[in-house]
């Protein structure tokens, strides 16, 4: 139950066609005129047409495969700041580092200045109106994390991505939580860079990722890096045309091609089916949860604006010490800690408690399965209230 970590188990065509590759293919794409060379280069192809199918994207070669979402995300907010004209940005207090840290990073230079918009305290939610008060006329970006990796909370990136077209600003959204669990349209929602990993919610390895360039954005973001791309190997500048103006170096391609499977996936189950079985899980989850003494659930209490991202406490358990005696009592993985997102850690008032513990969902669980996990809570907070032992040796590690 660490979905939002990494998703697992993946479809069995993941790991088959990444088999594949290995003993069939083994080629990197645009660097050879050989079948095996050509075919990598047309399922790299296939798998930016899927993206572009699922998030309604207006062109394929439109989607940039990176690293990971850390990595679109530097991309996207360091590609729209030009050192030479300091400007301002905003996020919001339940963002991830992920947003953060570049930020901070190029304010720490003297390159932005960032307006945080507060959250509420019990929901994790941001008030888009709080967002159309903070735009200045130097303001050079929005970005907001659209589902929470701590609480699951999930903010109203359609409206918001609104005020940010009304005013000509370009809209980031790391939707890292939310892809492959809910319906994103990167047109409809007024999403100019969508930042997503493929090892998530999209059911695809670690070490592959997004990021999706609205056409007549791309000459306005900054490249980051340059290299080969074989293609206009003449040249020594950099291709200006997509996806090459973004992508140097060879594919990871073994990753890309078991993305494909997860992202097929998803496109035939159908993502407003797979959102509805999240939504199953949550309401199971809650259900589940009320009447327990000593835990406290921290964030959205109803289905609405939330997805199977749960964080609670109990009184009398460090989150590491409930995540082990979840673990070696119940055979239940969860991640304690503060989860890489401490402002909304601070909102919540568990940053100084060392966190929360977090459960989190993903498309191969069943509602017996989070029935298990509630039991396993009641469970515990039974007999820590009537002075019995439960396992709680601590896992090592920082939180």
């Amino acid at each position: 139950m660490d979905n939002a970590a990494t998703s697992f188990p993946k479809p069995p065509a993941v790991l088959a066609a990444m088999t594949r590759y290995t003993n069939e293919l083994g080629a990197s794409a645009g660097r050879g005129a050989y079948r095996e060379a050509i075919e990598t280069g047309s399922l790299i192809a296939e798998c930016r047409r899927q993206l572009n199918k699922l998030f309604n994207g207006q062109k394929p070669e439109h989607f940039i495969f990176t690293l990971n979402c850390t990595d679109a995300l530097n991309l996207a907010i360091k590609g729209l700041i030009d050192p030479g004209h300091p400007g301002h940005a905003i996020c919001t207090a339940i963002d991830h580092n992920s947003i953060l840290r570049p930020l901070n990073a190029l304010a720490d230079r003297g390159q932005v200045e960032s307006t945080v918009i507060r959250v509420d305290s019990k929901t994790g939610l941001v008030d888009p109106d709080d967002i159309r008060r903070a735009i200045r006329p130097d303001t050079r970006l929005i970005a907001v994390t659209h589902v929470s990796n701590v609480t699951g909370t999930v903010q109203d990136i359609r409206t918001i991505g609104g005020i940010a077209r009304e005013h000509g600003i370009p809209f980031i959204v790391d939707a890292a939580q939310s892809v492959g669990h809910m319906a994103i349209d990167v047109q409809g929602d007024c999403i100019d860079l969508l930042a997503a990993p493929g090892h998530k919610g999209l059911l695809g390895p670690l070490g592959t990722g997004f990021l999706y360039i609205r056409p007549g954005l791309e000459m306005v973001l900054r490249p980051l890096k340059e290299g080969g791309t074989g293609s206009e190997s003449e040249s020594d500048r950099q291709p200006g045309f997509m996806p090459d103006r973004f992508e140097s170096g060879s594919h990871n391609a073994i990753g890309i091609i078991g993305l494909l499977e997860g992202v097929k996936w998803i496109n035939q189950q159908g993502i407003e089916k797979l959102a509805a079985h999240d939504r199953e899980l949550v309401a199971t989850f809650i259900e589940g949860i009320g009447g327990i003494s000593r835990l406290h659930l921290h964030g959205p209490g109803g289905v609405r604006h939330r997805t199977g991202v749960f964080s609670v406490t109990m009184d009398g358990f460090e989150p590491y010490e409930l995540s082990a005696a979840l673990e070696n009592g119940y055979g239940i993985l969860t991640r304690p800690g503060l989860h890489c997102a401490p402002l909304i850690h601070q909102a919540l008032g568990t940053l100084l408690k060392g966190g929360t513990t977090r459960f989190s969902f993903g498309p191969f669980l069943s509602a017996p399965d989070v029935n298990f996990a509630t039991d396993a809570l009641g469970q515990i907070a039974f007999t820590a209230r009537v002075g019995g032992k439960h396992p709680r040796s601590t896992p090592g590690g920082p939180p």
